[in-house]
């Protein structure tokens, strides 16, 4: 256990894809899931509160009701594969983590549940009260409800929130590969990066966009996303292969992203949404002050995008790009009327005694 020792991550989460889980037939690799749940016995044994985010619904769902192309035909072939397939992977679950003397618990999440703030704390409340009382909490998305306009899409990303939520400080992705590779893997000289201090742009032109198996539906861009979602709260993740017999206890060769500090929860929650419901573009002075922990002036905004309420969390960008999150204090209407204005200008444009910012430094969290 030299990746993610108890001692320094009193919390993990493991999540597991499709193609580790789930054998070409669509049947459950049982032999690997069982060396799995002992190896999470082991952890919990030694201290380590673990929740496990699991993939493989939809391929085991499909199997069952004999659908074409692994339940992806369609929405509607996915859907009712993922509630079909749920109930067999949690019955799986149930059974492997009983033989070691654990309990499972299981959690259906949506882009929702983890998005919107109210119902972001009510499920990170339930998972630590899961995790309290000793239980092996299950997460999925809720596949059978989800439409690909509210979905995470993959399962990458649903851990590293499941991880801010949680408190984790570790997220452990195990796939069909032992980590990032300067360049594919399939390519001859590829070097292997065991280790990265800091998402740049270098790093993410490392990505391979394809996943290895076919069967999941998490490429290495997806991991690097999951990686800056659990770094800004705070949690190292690591990429490795599960591609062995106990991959929880082996030392196996891996990549991991090392975080930087632990972020306040509510500006961590702030920079690992997924979803936006506008942007607000500003000049490189104004992207510079953001930098240095200021609010955002409308003095300093150029430009303003989508139909965003007040509250609403908007992506602010720079010249160079998206630099932070936050919260609007103005509808899209009254700050596209305030863009390049000082302060004392607001009052006599809107008609009201407006907010001096924007968005306040308070409700953002930088990238």
């Amino acid at each position: 256990m030299s990746l993610f020792p108890p001692a320094t991550c009193p919390r993990l989460i493991v999540k597991i894809g499709s193609a580790l889980l789930v054998d070409p037939d669509g049947g459950v690799r049982r032999a690997w899931l069982e060396a799995v749940a002992r190896d999470i016995a082991r952890r919990t044994a030694a201290g380590q509160q673990v929740a496990v985010v699991s993939s493989g619904a939809i391929a085991l769902g499909a199997r069952r009701l004999g659908l074409a192309k692994g339940g992806r035909a369609s929405l509607e072939d996915a859907q009712a594969a993922a509630a079909t397939g749920q109930i067999a992977l949690a019955g799986v679950w149930a059974d492997v983590l009983a033989a070691q003397g654990l309990t499972a618990a299981q959690m259906l999440v949506t882009l929702g549940d983890l998005e919107e703030r109210r119902r972001y704390l009510n499920a990170a409340a339930t998972l630590g009260r899961l995790l309290q009382l000793g239980t092996v909490p299950v997460i999925n998305e809720n596949d059978s409800v989800a439409t690909e306009e509210i979905r995470f899409g993959d399962n990458d990303r649903l851990a590293a929130r499941i991880a801010q939520a949680a408190g984790a400080q570790g997220v452990l992705l195990l796939s069909d590969i032992d980590g990032l590779y300067d360049r594919n893997p399939a390519l001859p000289g590829a070097q292997h990066i065991r280790r990265v201090e800091r998402i740049d742009a270098a790093i993410e032109a490392m990505a391979d966009r394809g996943s290895a198996s076919g069967m999941g539906s998490g490429g290495m861009v997806s991991k690097i996303a999951a990686a800056r979602i659990a770094n800004a709260a705070g949690a190292s993740l690591a990429i490795a292969s599960g591609r062995v017999e106990h991959p929880l206890s082996a030392d196996a060769r891996h990549t991991l992203f090392v975080a930087e500090r632990t972020a306040p929860a509510r500006k961590a929650w702030l920079a690992g949404g997924l979803t936006a419901a506008g942007a607000i573009h500003v000049d490189a002075g104004a992207a510079h002050a953001l930098t240095e922990g200021r609010s955002l002036l409308a003095a300093g905004a150029t430009r303003v995008e989508g139909g965003f309420a007040r509250g609403d969390l908007v992506t602010i960008a720079g010249p160079a790009g998206p630099i932070a999150r936050g919260l609007s204090e103005y509808d899209a209407a009254d700050a596209a009327r305030l863009l390049g204005r000082r302060s004392d200008e607001h009052a006599a444009l809107l008609g009201y005694a407006p907010r001096a910012a924007l968005v306040h430094r308070n409700h953002m969290a930088l990238l």
